[in-house]
């Protein structure tokens, strides 16, 4: 198993020997942005190219020029060499063969992929990949063939990976117990978020209002940020706020859902659209630039996370970052991630999301009491401490496949 003193002793060993370690950057293509992946991508890869010397490896993204691909915006640097290959435009190609023939002819001691989208059969060079979550085993993702083709992606990376790195010590878990994995083929590493747009500075009185206005609202509002699909539960958290307001006539709040639509989203968007008289309503905002997005987070009096399932679940550290009460579901790695800071309540009960969240809007103690907690625990996370720990691992791993 990973241990940061182990890495640095095999650091040390390896002198100038620098090994060589490929990156796979199809999840940094247009098609992934305001997806998990994609930031965990981008913030891994600019730590890499500052830090590789430290660690005596050469990393190599591979980037494509022939395609929108935001691996394009790093420049070479000491011990990081981006590497063009226009295989990494045909993307059927690259996730089912060509990456892993690419990086095999290209003699790399190891190949690591940020998520389980491409296969790689193990061999020369191994692969290391980061699953963050199980959500299409153990709930719907889109359509049956998209659902199958990620479980078999999923079971294919946890077999064959040489190490698998996840997001927590819940998924971490999961993978031990649905593939059957050996606890030291998985390392946990959590994730991190922007401290430089999600903090407890005041949000832009001007732009916010600006944002206000453009999305009609003029109410005090709830608040929940994230691409809208299966897992976020967010019918039942429409639900919780039309029976929060039906309850407590002396609230007046908005629900912004501020995120764009992923898949099987319809029921939330038909829900939103309902009348819920002169209490409120449900703002759906689409996609948002992030400076937009942190300015609209830090206005909210509330934020929920009504999440069924997660593996790390960066918008409620943004959330607490920011100093904003957030309160959230007692499932999968929730509790786990914010350190037990935060009010919790059971995701499948509409009932209990409503009275947690009326508890705390009527609460300014509460709220005081769950902001300066939530900030204080999300400043245990940094892109920079992921990226180290991450290296690390992969360090550690194409060395030990060296003297193999």
């Amino acid at each position: 198993m990973y241990s940061p003193a182990s890495a640095k002793s095999a650091v040390e060993k390896a002198g100038a020997s620098a090994v060589k370690i490929a990156i796979d950057t199809w999840c940094l293509g247009a098609h992934a942005r305001n997806h998990g992946v994609y930031v965990y991508a981008l913030n891994l890869l600019a730590h890499f190219r500052e830090i590789a010397p430290r660690h005596q490896v050469e990393i190599t993204p591979y980037v494509s020029s022939a395609m929108e691909n935001d691996a394009n915006r790093f420049e070479a640097a000491p011990g990081f060499n981006p590497r063009q290959t226009g295989l990494l435009k045909f993307s059927r190609l690259w996730r089912f063969g060509g990456a892993c023939s690419l990086t095999t002819v290209q003699g790399a001691d190891l190949v690591f992929s940020p998520h389980c989208t491409s296969l790689y059969a193990g061999g020369l060079p191994p692969a290391v990949v980061t699953l963050h979550d199980l959500i299409p085993v153990v709930m719907p993702w889109g359509s049956r063939r998209i659902t199958a083709t990620l479980r078999f992606c999923l079971w294919w990376a946890a077999t064959f990976s040489r190490a698998v790195i996840t997001d927590s010590q819940f998924s971490k878990q999961d993978l031990v117990n649905v593939y059957g994995l050996p606890q030291e083929k998985v390392s946990v590493v959590h994730l991190a978020y922007d401290q430089e747009r999600f903090n407890a500075s005041p949000p832009d009185a001007g732009l916010l209002q600006t944002l206000r206005h453009r999305f009609r609202g003029s109410r005090p509002y709830i608040f929940h940020h994230g691409v809208i699909k299966p897992n976020k539960n967010l019918k039942r958290l429409v639900e919780a706020y039309r029976l929060l307001l039906a309850r407590n006539r002396n609230l007046e709040f908005d629900l912004v859902l501020a995120g764009p639509c992923g898949w099987e989203y319809e029921e939330v968007v038909a829900a939103a659209n309902e009348d819920f008289g002169s209490q409120g309503s449900v703002v759906l905002t689409g996609a948002l630039k992030d400076d937009d997005l942190s300015v609209l987070l830090k206005g909210a009096s509330l934020c929920v996370v009504p999440s069924l399932y997660e593996g790390f679940c960066i918008p409620m550290v943004e959330a607490m970052a920011c100093g904003v009460p957030t309160i959230a579901s007692n499932s999968s790695c929730l509790p786990e991630i914010s350190g037990g800071v935060l009010k919790y309540f059971d995701p499948r009960s509409i009932d209990e999301m409503a009275v947690c969240m009326e508890e705390v809007l009527e609460s300014s103690h509460l709220r005081n009491e769950l902001s300066e907690r939530g900030r204080l625990r999300a400043a245990d996370f940094s892109w920079r401490r992921c990226a180290e720990e991450t290296l690390a691992i992969l360090a550690q791993c194409a060395r030990e496949g060296r003297r193999k």
